[in-house]
């Protein structure tokens, strides 16, 4: 899985982008099927804005936008939203195969004598 990180407006810290990619790194831990993880850090002047935007297998994919004066923060919340994002995929995709297929057909029952 790639990892990238851009900045806007600025310049990020390596030890800042470390820690935005060990927390990108743990969204694995919730689905294993993504491909690549990309993160734009706005530097705006008093507030911050962090993007997710993730790619997973068979074209899906999730975004996660926050604001927040603390880069750490908005990155934290946003992944917050992915982690949501992914959960309810995830449990989407385990009911489909969970459903009896539509070429199966309940079992004909006579209804009883009314005698």
């Amino acid at each position: 899985m790639q990892i990238k990180i851009s900045a806007r407006h600025g310049h990020l810290h390596e030890a800042t982008q470390e820690h935005i990619r060990d927390k990108a790194k743990k969204l694995m831990h919730h689905f294993s099927r993504l491909m690549m993880i990309e993160v734009i850090v706005d530097l705006k002047e008093g507030e911050h804005v962090v993007e997710f935007l993730v790619s997973a297998e068979h074209k899906h994919d999730f975004v996660a936008k926050e604001r927040n004066q603390d880069i750490l923060a908005a990155v934290d919340l946003a992944l917050d939203k992915l982690v949501r994002q992914v959960h309810k995929h995830k449990e989407k995709i385990m009911d489909h195969r969970r459903t009896p297929s539509a070429g199966t057909v309940a079992p004909h029952v006579e209804p009883p004598d009314q005698g």
